[in-house]
């Protein structure tokens, strides 16, 4: 397995030739505001390789949680983590921003979901969960008790989604992406997405407030 998700940011990597571009005065230094996700991409294309770490520290937490919820195993997570940012490091240097950069990133994870899916058939059985559970100091103990439940609750129904649920509904929960870049990722039409999130949502719900 390749190393821990915090080593991708430092991996070595040979620096692009600059290109010609009329956008360069997009992230022209001297800004005072946060530099645009696609900013920063096309910085890193440059060979600015603290761009990249800037974009990586950005997005790596919450497309590890979009991962690990999506395929349900910790080691899986990783290595499908891994190979996303080995694909965008890759693919720098054919990178155009005529998307927002969360959703050519997230359509990339797709990807090798599905290809980790194809090659390895075995995937669907190897779920490990692991629910998420964070404690308040103040909360009441029966309050905390509840909570936990909910959560693990809504762990089990979201394993047991279909594989299109799931993902639509951690690309919109998890990734925050509007329905119109849920279909781009997938490759699915708007109103396919609205319906897989909408029957997702409502499985999800169910599960939640069902008596224990």
């Amino acid at each position: 397995m390749v190393s821990s998700r915090a080593g991708i940011a430092q991996q070595t990597v040979a620096k692009p030739a600059v290109l010609c571009r009329h956008a360069v005065v997009a992230y022209a230094p001297g800004m005072s505001h946060t530099p645009a996700d696609s900013a920063l991409m096309l910085r890193y294309q440059d060979g600015d390789t603290a761009a990249f770490e800037t974009l990586y520290r950005r997005h790596k937490d919450a497309l590890y949680r979009y991962l690990f919820r999506l395929c349900r195993h910790k080691d899986t997570a990783e290595d499908i983590f891994q190979d996303v940012w080995s694909k965008i490091i890759k693919a720098r240097a054919s990178y155009r921003p005529t998307a927002k950069f969360t959703t050519f990133m997230y359509r990339v994870a797709h990807n090798c979901f599905i290809d980790h899916v194809r090659r390895n058939k075995r995937h669907a059985n190897s779920a490990e969960l692991i629910p998420e559970h964070h404690v308040d100091p103040g909360e009441l103990p029966e309050t905390s008790a509840e909570r936990s439940l909910a959560k693990e609750r809504l762990a089990l129904a979201l394993r047991d989604l279909p594989e299109e649920q799931r993902d639509a509904f951690l690309l919109y929960e998890e990734a925050g992406l509007s329905l119109e870049q849920i279909a781009s990722v997938t490759g699915s039409k708007r109103e396919t997405a609205k319906s897989r999130l909408r029957y997702a949502v409502r499985k999800l719900r169910a599960a939640i407030q069902e008596p224990r």
